[in-house]
């Protein structure tokens, strides 16, 4: 019917169950698959085989009109083929080429790609078509549509192939909606991905995180360029810093040479003045300083302000000094006589006179040597410049003339914060760098908390005393109650290197045996007794310990108490000694309950013992807490002994057993409470006794005043001698119908301490006061006169009769170190009693004449039958050293003195 002489066969044939147009073939596209000679297909690169290869997971579907197509293939053996494609009818050859080129599909031109396809049209870019140029065009496409269908047998495809070759276009079959010529049959896609995100939306979410991303690294950019900006303006800070420092110091270094320049100038004019007359010179040197110093004047005042030199030269007043003698006629002339090689000429004084050389203290460094004209200048070391980590990365550095770390605690400072060649201060609370001793020998070196001590040891030495005074402190710093314990304030006169005297304490710098007496007096009015004590803080112990304490009791009016509060100890360097004054209660206010005696001489006297000299220290405690109404012999517990082979207890704990000969220097301080007014008639004694080959013979005793429902103590001290075997045991006595009650504890209030000492390096004198001579009646500053008791000694002896101040005076003949301990026993009715030990003074004396020690007390208590009154000192003695003991009674009078039974003088000499 329509004039083609090729069979119609298939479903597309006239007839059949579908009229759609037949597709019309493309011979340029590659990869066909076509039937071969053995009935079988060949699949080609691009072909649906191959692509049905290449993507498994898309398999073919079957569509709504693949009936035919079915039909077909199990016709020709179960294999798909392509149905033919055949001109429409009617078609003529004109018309057949035009229907040709118009559905003719290429490969360049289509409507979308990828996920293009998947937009609605109207978003869609639009096709681009290829153009075709003559009209060979045309002619072409006919001559190889009829060439591809003569040479290609037709071939059936299935709808889902077909839908997937037009999905990709690259396989050169594109679909009719792509402008290409229409299939033969109807496709559908109904394949939907699982969790497909909406196109278009991802599409939009795809451009609004990659305009995000853009801006997000362009901010990052900016702020990048802003820091390195910031970075490189703090470079030029620091370094224009650097060269301003730079700068200061060169201007520094100039002006000190120049004022070096000055200096040889000027002294050189000195010697030039000196050889001729002033007169002549003086208008040349006025115009010279005027013209040449005017400059360097105002030079120096700048700079200088902002050195840190410690020891600076005041070039101002130099120039003005020199400006002012140029002004006045007077003679310039430097220092009398050629200073030595530490020394310049301090042209500053008037008249010049040559000083010692300025050493730079530590932590400083030099600046400039010291010359003939001039001192040392130093300036100080910039350690948190020098280094920026000294105390670490999270501390800041403070420069000082040390340095400080803000906020370190002192236990990080012992623990070696400071780090080496440093120590750290604690009254300043800062590291600071540790003395160089210059040559002199190294006493003690440098330690974390403790600075260098310089200078002779004191270990060449046998024996050395200190003495000071004491004071009570100010109730404004102090506060009003003493109630926690109140320190008092000790104020040496003379340095030592045995110790150091700062903030109102001792600090030991030797290892030694310390023997420490403290003369204090005291009115007070509190409700309750007073406590005054001696306390021994190692280098690490914050608390301490007491190591003697005394109780002033409560008087029934107001007069004043003195007590003698003693003690011996072994001490290592950095030891720290305080006296304190403290109450069991706060019914005690300072400001108005206490009034100190403000006595003449040094209230507290030392006196230090090498370990050279094989002297021994001890300390027992004595602990009981019974009552007693007659004698009561105390027992004792050793707590501290240095040498436990030459001292120990005997078996019954009452007494103190000695291995070898020598001197003892002990005390003994005893803590009670008495009811009964037969105690405040009779009072207490306290004996020492000592006990030779069975024999016991009292070699001391004190007397106390008793009191009734009072706290008090009793206290004795002295020296003797002792052989090997000798013991050394105690009693206090009382009225028999006193009740006392006598107890102890930890602060040292029941305690006995004693030092032993060889007799090859000591000697001890014993004495009492003589039965005649003594004074009575108003007695004014009356010396007491004495009676040996002990053996002779080559040390010391009291002055005989014939001698001059004969029974007065005890005269030593060997340089060394004395103590004295002095018990007065008397009845009065003085308001003040005064007893002072003097040093002898005037010709064929040794050393001025002076008082040593003192101790005062007020008039008797009420009902007492008896007084007493005592002293305790230590001092330097030389060959010919004579002291004398004086008694003072202020309005009233002295009725007697007792020759035994609590009154006695023991001397200890040591040698040096």
């Amino acid at each position: 019917e329509t004039g083609d002489p090729r069979p119609c066969t298939g479903a597309h044939c006239p007839g059949g169950r579908s009229s759609r147009p037949p597709r019309q073939f493309n011979p340029n596209t590659q990869g066909r698959a076509v039937q071969g000679a053995g009935g079988q297909n060949h699949a080609y690169p691009g072909s649906p085989r191959a692509a049905s290869e290449a993507y498994p997971a898309v398999q073919p579907l079957r569509g709504r009109h693949s009936s035919g197509s079915d039909s077909d293939s199990g016709s020709s053996g179960g294999a798909r083929v392509r149905a033919p494609e055949v001109l429409p009818a009617g078609c003529t050859d004109a018309d057949c080429a035009a229907l040709v080129k118009q559905f003719q599909p290429t490969n360049d031109t289509r409507d979308c790609r990828g996920i293009e396809c998947r937009l609605p049209l109207r978003v869609r870019p639009k096709a681009r078509a290829k153009s075709c140029v003559g009209e060979g065009c045309l002619a072409g496409s006919e001559e190889s549509v009829s060439s591809a269908a003569s040479q290609l047998p037709p071939v059936h495809l299935s709808d889902r192939a077909a839908q997937f070759l037009g999905d990709f276009p690259e396989f050169g079959y594109p679909s009719s909606e792509l402008g290409g010529a229409p299939l033969g049959v109807q496709l559908t896609c109904d394949i939907k991905p699982e969790n497909e995100v909406p196109s278009e939306d991802a599409l939009i979410l795809h451009l609004q995180l990659a305009k995000g991303q853009e801006k997000l690294v362009e901010a990052l950019r900016a702020q990048q360029m802003v820091i390195r900006d910031l970075q490189q303006k703090l470079a030029d800070q620091q370094e224009a810093l650097l060269s301003q420092q730079r700068e200061i110091l060169d201007q520094q270094r100039r002006m000190y040479e120049q004022m070096d320049v000055v200096k040889a100038q000027y002294g050189l004019l000195s010697d030039t003045v000196k050889q001729v007359s002033f007169q002549g010179l003086q208008g040349e040197l006025q115009s010279y300083f005027e013209s040449h110093l005017a400059g360097l004047q105002s030079q120096a005042r700048s700079h200088l302000q902002k050195s840190y030199a410690v020891h600076k030269m005041d070039m101002d007043t130099k120039v003005m000094d020199v400006v002012g003698e140029a002004n006045f006629p007077q003679p310039l002339l430097g220092c009398p006589s050629p200073c030595g090689s530490e020394e310049f000429c301090d042209f500053q004084r008037d008249p010049p006179q040559c000083e010692k050389c300025t050493m730079c203290p530590p932590g400083f460094f030099l600046i400039s040597q010291c010359s003939p004209t001039a001192d040392r200048m130093c300036q100080d070391r910039d350690e948190c410049l020098e280094l920026p980590n000294i105390c670490g990365e999270r501390v800041k550095c403070l420069n000082t003339p040390g340095f400080r770390c803000l906020g370190v605690s002192e236990r990080e400072a012992v623990m070696g914060l400071c780090g080496h060649d440093y120590f750290y201060n604690q009254e300043l609370q800062e590291c600071q760098a540790c003395s160089d001793c210059d040559g002199e020998p190294v006493t003690a070196p440098c330690a974390a908390i403790s600075d260098t001590v310089c200078g002779q040891n004191s270990e060449s030495r046998m024996s050395q005393s200190w003495a000071a005074n004491v004071a009570v402190p100010s109730a404004r710093t102090s506060g009003a109650h003493i109630f926690p314990g109140l320190q008092l304030n000790i104020r040496g006169k003379e340095s030592s290197d045995l110790l150091s005297n700062e903030a109102g304490k001792v600090t030991f710098l030797q290892h030694g045996l310390v023997w420490l007496d403290h003369n204090f007096a005291i009115k007070h009015s509190c409700r309750n007794f007073l406590q005054v004590g001696m306390r021994l803080n190692g280098s690490q112990e914050e608390e301490g310990r007491d190591l003697s304490s005394v109780r002033i009791e409560q008087p029934d009016g107001k007069y004043f108490q003195g007590v003698s509060v003693s003690s011996g100890v072994e001490v290592e360097p950095n030891h720290t000694f305080t006296l304190l004054l403290k109450s069991p209660n706060q019914h005690c206010n300072q400001s108005k309950d206490l009034h100190v005696y403000d006595i003449t001489a040094p209230a507290l006297s030392l006196f230090w013992l090498s370990h050279d000299t094989g002297a021994v220290a001890m300390t027992a405690q004595m602990s009981l807490l019974v009552h007693y109404q007659t004698s009561y012999r105390p027992t004792f517990r050793v707590t501290a002994v240095s040498d436990p082979y030459m001292i120990s207890l005997t078996h019954d704990n009452r007494g103190v057993r000695f291995t070898e000969n020598g001197v003892v220097k002990f005390v003994v301080q005893q803590a009670l409470y008495s009811m009964g007014h037969t105690c405040i008639r009779e009072g207490f004694s306290l004996i020492a006794y000592t006990n030779r080959n069975g024999t016991g013979q009292e070699a001391m005793q004190a007397f106390k005043t008793g009191v009734n429902y009072r706290d008090t103590s009793i206290t004795l001290s002295g020296a003797v001698s002792v052989d090997s075997g000798d013991t050394l045991s105690f009693e206090i006595t009382s009225p028999s119908q006193c009740n006392i009650r006598y107890f102890g504890d930890s602060s040292g209030i029941s305690m006995l301490s004693l030092i032993w000492i060889p007799s090859a390096v000591s000697s001890a004198l014993t004495a009492t006061v003589s039965r005649t001579g003594l004074p009575f009646g108003a007695v004014r500053n009356k010396p007491l006169l004495f009676q040996q008791i002990s053996s002779d000694v080559p040390q010391v002896h009291l002055a005989r009769s014939g001698e001059p101040s004969s029974r007065k005076n005890f005269v030593f003949h060997e340089k060394g170190t004395a103590n004295v301990a002095l018990n007065l026993k008397l009845i009065h009715s003085c308001n003040i009693v005064k007893l002072t030990l003097q040093r002898a003074g005037g010709p064929g004396q040794s050393g001025q004449g002076g008082p040593v020690a003192q101790q005062v007390s007020g008039y008797m208590p009420e009902g007492s039958e008896w007084a007493s009154i005592g002293l305790r000192a230590s001092f330097q003695v030389q060959n010919g050293t004579a002291v004398y003991v004086t008694l003072d009674c202020i309005r009233g009078r002295v009725n007697q003195i007792t020759h035994e039974g609590g009154t006695n003088i023991s001397i200890l000499w040591v040698a040096v």
